[in-house]
């Protein structure tokens, strides 16, 4: 295969990359602020996708960021590759200090006891237990179990899905707003220069061409 990776890695290798890419965070963040700016699109279609795909991290979709942050770029009409690149924004240094003002602040828009932030890995294993449990019941005696499915949904991804509305839709807006100045600024400059160098290009030409002549 022509895109296949010559050096396959390791298991442990896509998960340490994942927390910490090989370049750094920085390196990343860099690359993706790289490719955004150069995206051909209008300021304001790419920050409408910046828009979405910062939103959508504020949500407790893990695994399902990319296709949502594309729906909703495209209801705004914004740029889906900018809503794609943008869903970095939800990344291992940024989901903890997320999820537990969401979790938090929708336990309290829900009026459910405060402490959903308590055990939290405990509750994920419980819920991860139970739904592959649940796939194995379907072909195996087994019981299907509910509880710690039930328990998640309760004290963790609901009150996550609530909280989560009000602080993403502040940070997804004021991404949008600082977007659309410094993507118009950098196409604005990348502009000139690509016309300073075609009239550079004219200069070393017309010459040969009154020589020629």
């Amino acid at each position: 295969m022509v895109f296949k990776r010559r050096d396959r890695r390791a298991i442990w290798q896509i998960v340490l990359d994942f927390f910490y890419p090989r370049g750094g965070w920085t390196r990343a963040f860099e690359y993706v602020k790289h490719r955004v700016r150069r995206l051909p699109d209008t300021p304001q279609k790419i920050s409408r996708g910046i828009w979405a795909g910062v939103f959508i991290c504020f949500t407790p979709l893990f695994g399902l960021h990319f296709v949502f942050g594309a729906i909703i770029a495209r209801l705004l009409r914004g740029n889906i590759f900018a809503a794609l690149m943008a869903t970095f924004f939800g990344n291992p240094l940024t989901f903890p200090p997320i999820g537990y003002l969401s979790i938090s602040l929708g336990s309290w828009m829900l009026g459910l006891p405060p402490g959903g932030n308590d055990r939290l890995g405990q509750k994920f294993a419980n819920a991860s237990y139970d739904l592959w449990n649940n796939i194995i019941a379907i072909f195996t005696p087994d019981r299907i179990r509910w509880h710690g499915l039930r328990v998640f949904y309760d004290d963790v991804f609901f009150p996550y899905l609530v909280g989560g509305i009000i602080p993403g839709l502040i940070t997804a807006t004021l991404a949008y707003y600082l977007s659309v100045p410094v993507i118009s600024a950098y196409q604005t400059r990348r502009k000139k220069a690509l016309l300073a160098k075609l009239d550079q290009l004219k200069k070393k030409a017309s010459p040969s061409d009154q020589s020629s002549n």
